[in-house]
């Protein structure tokens, strides 16, 4: 049954792939680098209607980890929040049955060339634009308070690119169990290279660092940020380090006022992510929530214990909205096991 819905908050998906993700070992949100150009827009419908449409594989990791989106969907199903969609470059069209908003993205190219986002300004722009849209028109008031989050797969890796240029500690956790730091520094350095590039040379020019070593979410959501900031809407980062680095990219665009990230447990805990470190560089209020899943048997909630899918698709947002509204972690807990298996039967072929 559902709770008392969350009231005059909007939360904002922005999806989109990378060829980064395409990476030997960069990423596991998705089993294969074929499906991981479906799983944003998987990602999208299983928050929506709660299965992905009939033609896109359920979001999995090579060891079987299921999506964070189960848990983004169960706390809506639980707690009512309002969810919007935005295109940032999706490479499979998305069935979701949400308002997905257009930025005009094209899919991001490699880090490792030059300019793998050469539509970062328009992007960008695109998106601070849609900000009345996105904030507008749905049920009850209209929202003072947007969460924005992600799904993009190889998108801590394109975090440290863009953290790198802007000269900004480079701190970022991963989909895996196990952090491929050094993998992803060789990618960067190569990415650096390529785009004539050092350390800190995109101070204070966000969009130039999307657009030489970012990703095409990145620019989307820091345009969201920037135009609802410019609005006098409070914004949260739904996320983890991704969303670290978004706020990194408001604060190098100007933006002052106070912004806070909304994580899980499993990303606050992880000591090669350093998320502490990197908020308080950006002045970042950090909540963290924890929902016990080491308290359950299920083999979902235990690959998520021991680190696998540690944030995205606003997961750490969530289970905080689910905390605000008094919505228990036990029934999270039961409520991410049901969805889980209902679409592992279904992918199996077995409902």
């Amino acid at each position: 049954m559902r709770r008392c819905a969350v009231k005059n908050v909007t939360l904002a998906v922005v999806a989109g792939t990378t060829e980064t993700a395409a990476i030997d070992g960069i990423s596991a949100a998705g089993a294969d680098p074929a499906l991981r150009k479906h799983t944003p827009s998987a990602d999208l419908e299983i928050v929506a209607d709660g299965r992905p449409a009939p033609d896109s594989p359920v979001p999995v990791s090579p060891s079987g980890c299921p999506t964070p989106a189960v848990v983004t969907r169960a706390v809506r199903e639980l707690a009512g929040v309002e969810v919007v969609g935005v295109d940032a470059g999706l490479a499979v069209p998305t069935e979701a049955s949400l308002r997905v908003y257009e930025t005009d993205a094209s899919p991001g190219g490699d880090v490792r060339d030059a300019n793998p986002v050469p539509d970062a300004e328009t992007i960008f722009e695109r998106a601070r634009e849609t900000v009345p849209d996105v904030i507008a028109g749905l049920e009850g008031d209209a929202p003072d308070e947007l969460f924005v989050a992600e799904t993009i797969p190889g998108g801590t890796t394109t975090a440290f690119g863009v953290l790198t240029a802007l000269g900004e500690r480079p701190s970022v956790s991963s989909s895996l169990a196990t952090n491929p730091l050094a993998r992803k520094r060789r990618v960067v350095e190569a990415g650096l290279a390529a785009s004539g590039l050092g350390p800190g040379d995109c101070a204070g020019a966000p969009v130039d660092a999307i657009r030489l070593m970012g990703d095409p979410v990145l620019a989307a959501a820091a345009g969201l940020v920037v135009g609802a900031t410019e609005r006098g809407i409070d914004v949260t980062l739904a996320g983890g380090t991704q969303m670290a680095t978004v706020a990194a990219l408001a604060r190098h665009a100007g933006v002052d006022g106070e912004l806070t990230l909304s994580t899980t447990a499993f990303v606050a805990d992880d000591p090669t992510a350093d998320v502490t470190g990197l908020a308080d560089d950006l002045d970042l209020a950090v909540t963290a929530t924890d929902p016990a899943f080491d308290e359950s048997d299920h083999p979902a909630m235990r690959a998520y214990a021991r680190g696998e899918a540690k944030e995205g698709v606003g997961m750490g947002g969530a289970l905080a909205l689910a905390d605000r509204t008094d919505v228990p972690a036990s029934d999270v807990r039961e409520r991410v096991a049901a969805i889980t298996d209902r679409l592992l039967a279904e992918r199996e072929g077995t409902v």
